[in-house]
C-alpha cells in the first residue's frame, strides 16, 4: 500500500460484494457464477437474471479484456479529491469471461486508448481494506 493516506471514496463492501473485494486484496479478480445456468455477472446480483437462480459462487477470471467505451476526464468539479488525477479514463472493459466492468486505465496517455484495445488488471492497494482493479494495456 502507499504511504500516503488516501483521500479518495472507496467502495464498501457487504455482503454480496465482499467476495470480489477480497479477492482484489489477493491480486485476483473474481465474477459471480450462477449455479444453475453458469452465467457470469459483475456486479453480482441476489438472483441471476438469465435463469432467477439464487444460487451462485465467485470463479476467478484471467484479468484480460478488450476496452468497449471509455472517456477522459479532463475537467475536474472545483474541490474534486480527483482534481490532481486529470486527466483519467474511466472506461468499460469487456472481460475475455464475457463480463463488462468499470474502471480506470492507467499506465496510457489518455489520448492513446482505443475501441478494442487489449488490457490486463492490476490492482491498487489503496487502503488496509481495499485493493482497486484497474486496467493497463497488454
Amino acid at each position: 500500500m502507499n504511504s500516503m493516506p488516501y483521500n479518495k471514496p472507496v467502495p464498501v463492501p457487504d455482503a454480496d460484494t465482499e467476495p470480489f473485494w477480497s479477492a482484489c486484496r489477493e491480486g485476483r479478480l473474481s465474477v459471480q457464477c450462477c449455479s444453475g445456468c453458469g452465467a457470469k455477472r459483475l456486479p453480482p446480483e441476489r438472483f441471476c437474471p438469465k435463469c432467477h437462480a439464487a444460487e451462485s459462487e465467485w470463479r476467478d477470471v484471467s484479468g484480460r479484456g478488450k476496452v468497449y467505451s471509455w472517456i477522459v476526464v479532463r475537467h475536474p468539479v472545483p474541490g474534486d479529491v480527483y482534481a490532481g488525477d486529470v486527466p483519467y479514463v474511466v472506461a468499460l472493459i469487456d472481460l475475455a469471461e464475457g463480463v463488462r466492468m468499470a474502471s480506470n486505465i492507467i499506465d496510457c496517455d489518455p489520448d492513446a486508448v482505443t475501441a478494442e484495445m487489449a488490457v490486463e488488471v492490476v490492482f491498487e492497494a489503496v487502503t488496509d481494506d481495499i485493493t482497486l482493479p484497474k486496467f493497463r494495456p497488454s
